[in-house]
């Protein structure tokens, strides 16, 4: 019996080599499930933080979901607020990765946080009115009228700085019955009938066609806003932010710009 017992462990020799020689494949294949799968809950490589001014809140939407169509790898989460707003985040050290601002001046006082800035789009003011303008606002100086009320943006606020510009151009002093953090409130104060006019971004009073009219501003009596993006020195992820900006000068995002009521750069 004993001659048996080599032939024996040899066989299992044999079978324990062929074993792990098809382990080998697996377990590598294993590895590189693993290395493929460090990626976030969404199944992304990348989440960038884009902080974006409140009049640029649905025209990225749109630009959000092109962007991730063509970058699968990258996801965007906007971030809208007035440029103040925004300011103040970077300041602080808000984890951020890409800065978008309605205004160069804003994105100029943070030249220590920001890489080298691209002005992407400009936009235009309009005085927003109660739907079917009811009040028959026609122009700068009907504003005026003290028993029209009238909303503004803070004077710290870029369509705030933009709007008191204007006023002051054509003489017209105006008395607010409030001055509001962002554009889109100084926009929602008119489509709730809070306000009877107010001056917003022609982009912000296309939003609301069927809440608010738009009177135009003659282009001499009207301020051009333009809106710069930057990528944020803190980003931990600066090639991606990098790309992402540049992105924004591309003919599809250019397009989806124009497509929001933003003029060329």
């Amino acid at each position: 019996m004993s001659p048996k017992f080599p032939a024996l462990t040899a066989r299992r020799a044999a079978a324990a080599a062929v074993t792990a020689a098809l382990l080998v494949p697996l377990a590598a294949c294993g590895n590189d499930d693993d290395s493929a799968g460090k990626k976030d809950d969404g199944g992304k490589d990348v989440n960038l933080t884009v902080l974006a001014a409140s009049s640029l809140t649905d025209v990225f939407d749109t630009a959000k979901k092109a962007y991730e169509k063509d970058h699968p790898g990258t996801e965007l989460t906007i971030s809208p607020a007035g440029s103040q707003e925004l300011a103040a985040q970077v300041r602080q050290g808000s984890p951020a990765d890409v800065l978008v601002t309605a205004d160069t001046k804003t994105m100029d006082g943070l030249k220590g946080e920001t890489g080298t800035p691209t002005v992407i789009a400009k936009n235009r003011l309009v005085i927003a009115t109660r739907e079917g303008n009811p009040d028959k606002v026609e122009n700068l100086k009907d504003l005026a009228d003290p028993k029209l009320k009238v909303v503004l943006a803070d004077d710290t606020v870029p369509v705030g700085r933009y709007s008191k510009q204007v006023l002051d151009k054509q003489h017209v002093e105006v008395k607010p019955v409030s001055k509001e953090a962002n554009v889109r409130s100084v926009l929602s104060k008119v489509e709730l009938g809070e306000a009877d006019a107010g001056i917003v971004y022609k982009t912000d009073a296309a939003t609301a066609p069927d809440k608010v009219d738009a009177v135009e501003i003659p282009d001499e009596q009207n301020a051009v806003a333009e809106y710069p993006a930057a990528t944020l020195k803190d980003s931990k992820n600066s090639d991606a932010a990098a790309a992402f900006v540049k992105w924004l000068s591309t003919p599809e995002a250019q397009k989806i710009l124009r497509d929001g009521g933003f003029q060329k750069p």
